[in-house]
């Protein structure tokens, strides 16, 4: 084969390529979007239950067991690099 036939075919692979791309992008675009319309729909009937909120304001943050556990590893490590 010549270099323009080698070019026009790695053209239209490349071409080929990127239109499967796109439409399959389009295709997942369209999809989230439809599900985020159908579940808006449940949404407000979902609403009416309660949310605890106080209880995931109290767990932010690192526990101090969770430190102490960690802070002991290291020095652990250390004391065996020495």
């Amino acid at each position: 084969m010549d270099i323009g036939g080698l070019l026009t075919t790695a053209a239209s692979l490349m071409l080929t390529g990127m239109v499967g791309v796109f439409i399959f992008l389009s295709i997942l675009i369209s999809a989230v979007l439809l599900m985020s319309k159908l579940l808006g729909r449940f949404e407000n009937s979902a609403s009416s239950v309660p949310v605890r909120t106080a209880k995931l304001q109290l767990q932010q943050g690192v526990p101090p067991t969770h430190i102490a556990a960690i802070s002991a590893a290291i020095a652990q490590f250390r004391n065996k690099q020495q």
